[in-house]
């Protein structure tokens, strides 16, 4: 005869620690998810099927928040005209004003041009996405999207060629600096592309210069070595308005605009377009910003190579700043996101 042992039975005390194992477990749960949703809610905009209305003066209204006397009365970009007649000395030197480089400057603007395509100036509604060059549109599937809006605007040498599913290959307008100039701008852009020069230092006026009139490069003052042979048509340079710099850094960083030369903060290319399309369009959306956690080191920050956070050191650059910056504009709803931040 096989004997059948006694079935187990858990003791009391056994029955209240699996409960309160149960119940902590439950509220994780519940913790996690609401957190998730909240994250979403403020820092994610989820692509719409159909097309969202444009509403005119929608991003200067809730950008007003941001500026104080909030004004579109700035030219966006620097024109002849303000500098050869009418001499209104900026206050500030490079990145925030043009005090001591007007002279080089009155040259490249004698060259350049400064006007927006009456394809865009003549919009009721401005559309505009910028795309940024966070590790996060890498599989983003994004491009298709990103190719519908009435303007995008890409930072730097980010590419578009082999990256179009996630990036889209559309680019209304690209900013831009000497050592972030690709070498080959017809590359990575289209050919009715505004290519905007961020000047930094009055040496990225003298580069600019000596590349569109053909003289003898500028080979020092720059932390990398910019291009030295540049295929580009004059006509599709802009000179961005340091007006833009210098409310990025004053309004949204709280950045004094004299600072000790050794030290000079300033924002970052990607801050500065967001602040440039809250003054240019009526709805602003942005894509692939943010940085890894300051510990992940491995991480890469961009889509299309592997440089880590390390790479920002020295730069300048307050990151930690920037991301409440950016968050702050997602709160009050000026800028919508269309990836995780």
């Amino acid at each position: 005869m096989i004997s059948k042992s006694p079935p187990l039975r858990m003791c009391p005390a056994g029955w209240k620690l699996l409960a309160m194992l149960a119940l902590v477990l439950v509220v994780m749960v519940w913790y996690s998810i609401s957190r998730e949703d909240r994250y979403i809610e403020l820092f994610y905009f989820p692509i719409p099927e159909k097309k969202e209305p444009c509403l005119q003066g929608e991003a200067e209204m809730k950008a007003s928040k941001l500026f104080g006397n909030y004004s579109r009365d700035q030219p966006i970009f620097l024109q002849l005209k303000d500098y050869f007649w009418v001499k209104t000395l900026s206050a500030y030197e490079l990145p925030y004003g043009t005090k001591g480089s007007e002279d080089v400057l009155l040259r490249v603007l004698a060259i350049t041009s400064y006007s927006i395509p009456e394809s865009i100036q003549s919009l009721k509604c401005r559309r505009c996405v910028v795309v940024g060059n966070g590790h996060r549109l890498r599989n983003s599937s994004l491009g298709d999207a990103i190719n519908k809006y009435d303007m995008v605007i890409r930072l730097n040498n980010a590419p578009v060629a082999g990256y179009e599913g996630d990036v889209g290959s559309k680019t209304t307008m690209r900013l831009f600096y000497p050592e972030s100039a690709h070498f080959n701008p017809k590359v990575e852009n289209n050919p009715d592309t505004l290519l905007v020069l961020v000047a930094f230092k009055a040496m990225d006026f003298h580069w600019i210069e000596t590349i569109l009139s053909d003289k003898k490069r500028v080979r020092k003052g720059f932390w990398k070595q910019p291009p030295l042979i540049w295929d580009v048509n004059p006509k599709q340079i802009r000179i961005l308005n340091p007006f833009f710099m210098e409310i990025a850094a004053d309004k949204l960083l709280r950045l004094p605009m004299q600072q000790p030369r050794k030290i000079k903060q300033k924002p970052t290319t990607g801050l500065l377009a967001i602040t440039l399309a809250l003054h240019l369009c009526d709805m602003v959306h942005i894509a692939g910003f943010g940085y890894p956690d300051a510990h992940n080191r491995k991480q890469t920050i961009h889509y299309y190579e592997q440089i880590t956070l390390k790479s920002m050191v020295g730069s300048g650059h307050n990151v930690s700043q920037e991301a409440l910056a950016i968050k702050r504009m997602l709160e009050l709803g000026a800028v919508k996101n269309l990836t995780y931040f």
